[in-house]
């Protein structure tokens, strides 16, 4: 038994390997161009968490840890690539799925603890600073695993599961439909509903002659924030932030009296917002240069363009990046902004800009290099089509009522920004009607002003 001591104590087994229920064959596993891009080899972690149910309702011989180990066995005969080893191609460096049952390390790396409090004594991870959803995720040493999982019982009843994919495997849309493959077997199904496809030749680019540029800015312009420095050593935390109903409309509503009627989505309208308070907060330099990239799916037919199977979990994304001097982006009125976001979604929704994308990511990939954190880019994407919380992926009388991105791997980049739907505690209150939830990372001298520009949607006229 391993012990965690933090405001809450965790009493921790030892980590299991969790092996596919079948036999499944040995073999070696190609990804698509999309999976290959370096930024993800990261494991991206979530902390579903799972309020008890009432003691009337309840069912005190469910174990659901053993229920859930059992199903994530049943569902990995089906998602066997999930259950092998990362390995990096000799002759071109790419990553491929080691898939070997007889290996001595094979299966999912499985982690239960038990914790010494109520999850309502955390306020069910409910919280504006979302520091102890780290606590609650497995961080292997091996980095080779490209799934992990850690379970936490809580003394209340309820629990949580971290569950950490390596993003080069699953895009949200793929490690949603793994995840409900778990609830449904674990809920008596024989099957999952929908059956995994593989097939990652099917986004495989192109050497191209006329690649996009490597990089959406002139790395001699990129904006700085002074909140940052090249030894790494600021103090970073994600906040989570409720912008409700009202605050949306009135934001819309501004938005339509600027441009003369020109009608935005909701997410046009938060992610122009969202930018310009971002680098307001983070204090970039005016005269540099930022990028707003929007994480694009390409799920939807494009002409010309051989539609994914359904049941396909791989990446099936491309970057959206739009473009602007830290000025203009300050100064220029906000519907003008939102108006090129609009344009560049448009333009990313195209076959030929697809096509261009992938082909551009395969000719430029041993040139794929990450820039500093500078505070310049930010990344937005969307979680409110993936279902984490409705009532599929409830079990065992146990309600799924909150998701929240664990601030380590890939979510404690300085880049992403995450808009969800409002969570089960938020349909409490009338305001968060229509509302959505916003987790984003920032060092924490810059959080007070991010708040702020929050805070002003409830002032517009």
């Amino acid at each position: 038994m391993a012990y965690q001591t933090f405001p809450l104590m965790l009493e921790m087994k030892d980590v299991v390997l969790i092996k596919p229920s079948k036999s499944i064959p040995s073999c070696i596993l190609s990804l698509s161009t999309i999976d290959n891009r370096e930024i993800y080899n990261n494991l991206a972690q979530t902390v579903h968490i799972y309020r008890s149910p009432s003691i009337n309702d309840s069912d005190l011989s469910f174990n659901f840890c053993h229920v859930f180990k059992e199903a994530l066995s049943k569902a990995l005969f089906y998602y066997y690539p999930l259950a092998g080893r990362m390995v990096k191609h000799a002759d071109d460096g790419k990553l491929r799925v080691n898939c070997n049952p007889n290996a001595e390390n094979y299966g999912v790396p499985f982690l239960e603890a038990i914790a010494n409090c109520t999850l309502s004594s955390i306020n069910y991870l409910d919280n504006t600073d979302t520091e102890i959803a780290k606590h609650l995720v497995l961080d292997p040493e091996e980095k080779a695993y490209p799934l992990v999982f850690k379970v936490t019982k809580f003394l209340c009843g309820g629990f949580t599961i971290g569950m950490g994919v390596l993003h080069a495997i699953c895009d949200g849309v793929g490690a949603s439909q793994f995840f409900k493959a778990i609830i449904e077997l674990a809920r008596g199904r024989n099957e999952p509903s929908k059956i995994p496809v593989w097939e990652r030749e099917r986004l495989i680019g192109s050497i191209t002659e006329q690649p996009f540029p490597e990089s959406p800015m002139n790395k001699e312009s990129v904006a700085f924030s002074p909140f940052l420095n090249q030894h790494n050593t600021t103090v970073m935390k994600q906040y989570c932030f409720n912008i409700d109903g009202e605050m949306i409309t009135r934001l819309k509503l501004s938005l339509m009296k600027e441009s003369g009627n020109i009608r935005f989505t909701t997410f046009e309208s938060i992610a122009g917002y969202v930018w310009r308070s971002r680098a307001r907060a983070l204090k970039l330099n005016s005269n540099g240069e930022t990028v707003l990239t929007i994480v694009a799916g390409i799920r939807r037919n494009l002409k010309d363009f051989d539609p994914l199977p359904n049941g396909y979990y791989g990446n099936s994304c491309v970057d959206a990046n739009t473009v602007l001097k830290v000025s203009e982006l300050d100064e220029r009125p906000l519907y003008e902004i939102i108006k090129l976001i609009r344009e560049t979604k448009n333009i990313a929704s195209t076959t030929d800009f697809v096509k261009n994308s992938i082909n551009t990511l395969e000719t430029n990939y041993n040139e794929e290099s990450r820039m500093v954190s500078t505070g310049a880019v930010t990344v937005l994407t969307e979680w409110k089509h993936l279902g984490f919380l409705d009532g599929n992926v409830d079990f065992g009388g146990n309600e799924a009522v909150n998701l929240v991105p664990a601030p380590c791997n890939m979510f404690a980049s300085i880049e992403i920004s995450i808009f969800t739907s409002p969570n089960k505690f938020d349909n409490d209150d009338p305001s968060m009607k229509g509302g959505v939830k916003i987790f984003t990372t920032l060092p924490v001298a810059a959080m007070p002003k991010f708040k702020e520009e929050i805070e002003a949607l409830r002032f517009l006229s």
